[in-house]
C-alpha cells in the first residue's frame, strides 16, 4: 500500500507551484479540497487519515465523496466540480510518478463535471453601493481602512484575493491616480481610480499601522495583512448597517465578489462595450464577460429597437356567447 503523506506534499508544495506556476491561492483552494476527502475517506474506511493509502481512493470513493458533498454539505454543482479539478490534477501527477495506478488514476480522471445552472449575476444598484460605502464611521482607523477598501475594491472591480494582496507599490496617488494588479495567471493590468477613491486611499495611508516587513496595502487591528475571510467579515458588517439606511439591501446577499459585478455592470452601463468590461476585470476570455449582457436591459432594448416589427393582418377575436354555448350538445 502506498502511503499518500509524501506525494500529495511534493504535488502541493513543489509540482503546483515549480513545475504548473500556480498561484498560492490555487494550492491553498487544493488543499482544502484534499482536506475534505480525506477526512471523508478516514471516516468511512475507519482509519486515521495518515494511514490511508493512495490504493483507497479510487473512482467509487472520488464519486461516493462528491456525492456527499452535494448532499451533506449542500455544496452547489460548481463547487463540486472545482473540487474534482483538484482531485484529477492530482491524478495527473500520479501517473507519471506511480505508474502502477495508471488505471486508477486514469478512471477517476473519466469521472465528468456535472451540469450548472447559470442564473444571472447578483450586484448592487447605484443607491446601494452609495449606502454600503457611507456605512463606515471615518473618524476610527478602522473606518478609514474600511471605506478604503470596500470603495478600491468597487471602483477597481477586484476579486478579493487581489485586494487582500495589493502591495503598496502597486499605488500610485499622484497626479493621475491608479492600481497596477496582479490577477489571475499573473496577469497584470493598471486601473485608473476615481479622485474620491484614491482620497479614501490616501486618508487610510496616513493612519495606516504595521508590522515591520508587512507590504500589503490592508492590515488587520494587529497590524498583520487582511485576510480573506476578515475582508468578508468588514464588508458583512457595514451591510447591515446599510440595510438600516437603504432598506432594499436585506434582500440582497453580499460577497466581495458581488462589488466586483456591481462594477463591472456599471462600466458596461458607462460604456455599452464588452471588450472594456474584460479588459478592466482582467478576463482573457470574453466569453466570461458576456454573462453580464444577461442582466443588463439596455443591449436588449437596442437590439429590439433596431428590428423591423413583422406586418401582419390585423384581427378581433370574437368570445361565444356563454349561454349559447352550454346549450350545445356535447
Amino acid at each position: 500500500m502506498t502511503p499518500i503523506a509524501p506525494h500529495i506534499s511534493t504535488f502541493l508544495n513543489e509540482w503546483l507551484p515549480r513545475q504548473r506556476g500556480t498561484s498560492p491561492h490555487t494550492s491553498e483552494s487544493y488543499s482544502y479540497a484534499f482536506k475534505l476527502l480525506f477526512e471523508y475517506a478516514s471516516q468511512r474506511f475507519k482509519v486515521p487519515p495518515c494511514r490511508l493509502a493512495l490504493e483507497q481512493i479510487d473512482a467509487a470513493l472520488v464519486m461516493a465523496f462528491l456525492e456527499d458533498l452535494e448532499t451533506k454539505r449542500a455544496n452547489c454543482a460548481s463547487t463540486r466540480n472545482a473540487r474534482l479539478v483538484a482531485i484529477k490534477s492530482f491524478m495527473a501527477f500520479l501517473e507519471h510518478h506511480l505508474p502502477a495506478l495508471l488505471e486508477q488514476c486514469r478512471q477517476i480522471r473519466a469521472i465528468p463535471s456535472k451540469k450548472t445552472n447559470t442564473p444571472q449575476v447578483n450586484h448592487l444598484d447605484r443607491a446601494q453601493i452609495e449606502a454600503l460605502l457611507n456605512a463606515p464611521d471615518l473618524a476610527t482607523r478602522s473606518g478609514a481602512r474600511d471605506r478604503a477598501m470596500l470603495h478600491l475594491c468597487f471602483a477597481a472591480g477586484l476579486r478579493v484575493s487581489e485586494l487582500v494582496s495589493l502591495p503598496l507599490t502597486a499605488l500610485s496617488l499622484h497626479a493621475d491616480p491608479s492600481v497596477r494588479v496582479t490577477g489571475k495567471g499573473r496577469r497584470e493590468r493598471t486601473l485608473p481610480l476615481w479622485k474620491q477613491t484614491a482620497a479614501d486611499v490616501r486618508a487610510w495611508l496616513a493612519v495606516r499601522i504595521a508590522q515591520s516587513g508587512v507590504g500589503e496595502v490592508f492590515v488587520n487591528a494587529r497590524g498583520l495583512p487582511m485576510t480573506r475571510s476578515g475582508f468578508e467579515c468588514v464588508l458583512g458588517k457595514h451591510a447591515i448597517t446599510a440595510a438600516a439606511q437603504c432598506p432594499s439591501l436585506t434582500t440582497k446577499r453580499i460577497s466581495p465578489h458581488v462589488l466586483r459585478h456591481s462594477c463591472a455592470l456599471m462600466i458596461l452601463q458607462a460604456t455599452g462595450d464588452l471588450r472594456k468590461v474584460a479588459l478592466w476585470l482582467g478576463h482573457t476570455d470574453i466569453q466570461t464577460t458576456e454573462m453580464y449582457l444577461r442582466v443588463d436591459p439596455a443591449e436588449k432594448l437596442t437590439a429590439l429597437a433596431s428590428v423591423v416589427p413583422l406586418t401582419l393582418r390585423p384581427g378581433r377575436f370574437k368570445a361565444p356567447d356563454k349561454l349559447i354555448a352550454m346549450l350545445k350538445p356535447v
